[in-house]
């Protein structure tokens, strides 16, 4: 009894040096796997570059800005922050200094969007983004407002945004039913609403009855006022624009 308890304590402490031995090798594989962010802040991003590849982490210039602080050319800020741990093969996204400001914002209001794009670029900025919004009296593709405003100082990143013009799109109805109605009532519910009435024409009337074996169309009589609609084009239900000319059918 004494034996089997010695063995069982052995193979209970062999166990228990296992599991031991075990986590401990997990730990230092997983801590294996991990660096720690160093600082870039100030690195050229080839020194950065060098800086996070001993650690197998990866460099990425992510954005550009101006700063009377930090020297042209030089890491200004990092994401993740230094001292963070992160695993192996992690980006390290990265800030890159342009120096001063040295370019002023120039003024491209009035200008097409092709040329207000040509002028920003050539002075060494980019265009950030162009929203197009129909606008009452503006000429369409037309700069309206500019995000800098023009000859502004202090600006961090070199991006314009624009806001141009669009073509506006004439209003559009959906064409009601005149049938059945008097031409003059059609006629003032049209001027009113900013339609016209077009081409009026008088339908045939009906065959004269007369002792004449074939029966005589009688002539089709001007319109007025009081003729009553019998078709109309566009029909009804048709989508039209303001200032069309409806063309009716009369009786």
């Amino acid at each position: 009894m004494k034996l089997f308890l010695r063995f069982a304590l052995v193979g209970l402490v062999l166990v228990v040096v296992a599991l031991t031995s075990a986590v401990i090798t997990m730990s230092l594989a997983i801590h294996g796997a991990e660096a720690t962010v160093p600082n870039l802040v100030g690195m050229s991003p080839a020194e950065g570059e060098r800086a996070v590849a001993k650690l197998g982490l990866n460099l990425v210039v992510e954005r550009q800005y101006y700063s009377a602080d930090v020297s042209e050319g030089r890491i200004m800020t990092q994401v993740p922050s230094p001292g963070t741990r992160v695993r192996r093969g992690w980006q390290v996204r990265v800030a890159q200094s342009l120096g001063p400001q040295r370019v002023a914002i120039p003024d491209v209001l009035g200008q097409s969007g092709r040329a207000a794009d040509l002028n920003i670029r050539r002075r060494g900025l980019d265009v950030s983004s162009v929203a197009y919004l129909q606008l009452q009296g503006d000429t369409p593709d037309q700069v309206v407002a500019q995000s800098p405003p023009a000859n502004t100082n202090g600006v961090s990143a070199p991006r314009i945004s624009l806001l141009v013009g669009a073509s506006a799109q004439p209003q559009s109805f959906v064409m009601p039913s005149f049938i059945g109605q008097p031409l003059g009532t059609v006629n003032l519910t049209l001027l009113d609403a900013g339609f016209h009435v077009g081409a009026v024409t008088v339908s045939p009337g009906l065959p004269e009855i007369t002792n004449s074996p074939t029966p005589q169309q009688a002539p089709p009589s001007q319109p007025s006022p009081a003729s009553i609609v019998v078709s109309q084009s566009p029909t009804p239900g048709q989508r039209i624009n303001a200032g069309t000319s409806i063309n009716f059918e009369v009786r």
